[in-house]
């Protein structure tokens, strides 16, 4: 693209010009509305609030874990960063559930000729729907949803390339993305240590993945920390303080993915170590297993069902709540259609206004805007009633 430079006068003038231009459309424009917005066509293309997609192959990435290859249908996957996340909507008996799933293949894997993002997915994580992909999904199986979600991500402006990614399980899967990305992508010029936990070495997800990256590029390195491997000739326990001090160098960014019980260790060996906030970024940190367990949770309440009234517009239905389960769990077992992806609430798409009963949410992790708190306003994946509840929803 080439620039031309007029000069100082001329070019400052520039707004007199287009002030003409716009005066002159005005005049001459048809006195019928124009519906048409292109930047809004153009977004709606790009990044479709709803896709198909086709399961092109289905392989182990450890005994315990699968990775998921999906194609498009129409051949077009959104442009995605390293760290964001695809949303599946899953129909279950009579329920339409949403599940986030991190994307673990690289971006530059979802262009070229066959383009292509992957998933890879543990048994057993309580948070999502325990193992259906895994019985359920196959080959050739279409699924709907969409992507890319999170806020997760590298950036630039704000970040350092020299990254130290604190990971735990299936917390790899951002990871493995972005090795790929500072190997073959638009990161390259990044430095990532990955310090991964996991507790035996014949069952770390993506092993042979991260080894044939770390083999191809020196600016990737993987250190495996294993909690319950008598064998293993590496490091072991936990990725302690001592631990990420080993392997960090100066101003480098702190990324982390993993469970509840992880990301609270980690934090509190980042702050002892003095990391200024704006240096570690984390994913989602997923919901507890079980909330009843939290400490302060109100003990009145465990192993109560409760009345929850869901309102959308004139309809009211009135289901059960367990007081262990989210709101919006409870509304998509009852089969009601709700708009949720990231399950843990960050997006913000489940927020609704609690006209009636007691709420309880995590007190670390209050995500909630300030006039949101004074309302009554929640987001229903991070809410859990403590008495008869009623709430107010979209119609979907």
């Amino acid at each position: 693209m080439s620039i031309s430079v007029h000069g100082l006068i001329k070019d400052a003038g520039g707004a007199t010009r287009v002030t003409k231009l716009r005066r002159e459309s005005y005049a001459n424009a048809s006195p019928l509305p124009n519906p048409k917005d292109h930047i809004r066509e153009l977004a709606d293309a790009l990044h479709p609030a709803e896709m198909q997609f086709k399961c092109v192959s289905v392989k182990d990435a450890s005994p315990t874990s699968k990775t998921f290859r999906f194609e498009s249908l129409d051949g077009h996957i959104p442009v995605f960063q390293c760290g964001q996340y695809v949303n599946f909507r899953f129909k279950i008996g009579e329920s339409t559930l949403s599940r986030p799933y991190s994307i673990s293949s690289a971006p530059y894997e979802a262009r070229g000729d066959k383009p292509f993002f992957e998933v890879t997915i543990r048994r057993n994580v309580p948070y999502l729907v325990p193992d259906y992909m895994f019985e359920n999904v196959h080959e050739g199986d279409v699924l709907n949803g969409a992507l890319p979600f999170g806020t997760f991500y590298w950036e630039p402006l704000r970040d350092s390339r020299d990254l130290v990614a604190l990971a735990g399980g299936s917390g790899i899967t951002p990871f493995m993305s972005m090795a790929k990305e500072v190997a073959r992508g638009k990161m390259q010029g990044c430095k990532l240590t990955i310090l991964y936990g996991s507790v035996k070495s014949d069952d770390i997800v993506l092993k042979e993945e991260l080894a044939a990256v770390e083999k191809e590029c020196p600016n990737v390195k993987v250190v495996h920390v294993l909690s319950d491997d008598p064998d293993w000739q590496g490091e072991k326990g936990f990725i302690s303080k001592e631990i990420i001090e080993k392997y960090s160098t100066p101003g480098c960014t702190y990324l982390f993915c993993g469970p509840r019980a992880m990301y609270q260790f980690v934090d509190k060996a980042l702050k002892e170590l003095g990391v200024e906030q704006r240096r570690f970024r984390h994913d989602v940190v997923n919901n507890p297993a079980d909330v009843t367990k939290v400490p302060g949770y109100p003990a009145e309440a465990i192993g109560k069902t409760f009345n929850l009234t869901v309102v959308r517009g004139i309809q009211e239905d009135v289901i059960p709540a367990k007081a262990n389960e989210s709101i919006a769990v409870a509304i998509e077992r009852a089969g009601i259609m709700l708009n949720t992806h990231c399950r843990n609430g960050e997006c913000g798409l489940c927020r609704a206004h609690v006209l009636s009963g007691a709420v309880y949410t995590l007190p670390d992790e209050e995500n909630r805007r300030r006039m949101d708190r004074e309302m009554g306003w929640y987001h229903l994946c991070s809410a859990w009633p403590l008495s008869d509840v009623k709430v107010k929803i979209p119609i979907m």
